[in-house]
């Protein structure tokens, strides 16, 4: 996980959780939060070099986990002199994880087959393009 991958990874979480879950479940945000805290509980480790995060930097030959979160093997910032300014963008860029989520879970609903033109959605069940009700089984593809 870096700065430079973590946006765009999490952007295509969000399409995918818009795209098998359409619906604004308990148990989809539930999965959604799950996931932005397993992005920011990583991705703020490998910052602050936790130890336990020492296979994922090594693997990405990086010198520790802040080189690899500001620099991803592309850049060339001084990770281990990082200054407040450093700090506080890293601090920014962490609080927009969960809006890239959001974001793409957002592009996905607006594209799905199920929604209205009045900006709402229609429950579908398994996928079927007319609403579902409780208790009715899945439509045939």
């Amino acid at each position: 996980m870096s700065f430079l991958i973590d946006p765009p990874w999490l952007y295509a979480s969000g399409v995918a959780y818009g795209r098998l879950m359409p619906e604004r479940t308990p148990a989809a945000r539930a999965v959604q939060t799950a996931t932005a805290g397993v992005f920011l509980a990583t991705s703020i480790s490998l910052y602050l070099d936790r130890p336990w995060t020492r296979p994922i930097w090594r693997a990405c030959r990086a010198e520790s986990g802040r080189d690899w979160m500001l620099n991803s093997g592309v850049f060339h910032f001084d990770h281990s002199r990082a200054s407040a300014r450093t700090h506080v963008v890293s601090a920014l860029l962490f609080a927009t994880y969960p809006l890239w989520l959001m974001l793409g879970e957002r592009t996905a609903r607006a594209r799905s087959p199920s929604r209205r033109t009045d900006g709402t959605f229609e429950p579908t069940h398994n996928g079927a393009r007319r609403p579902a009700h409780v208790g009715e089984p899945a439509a045939a593809p």
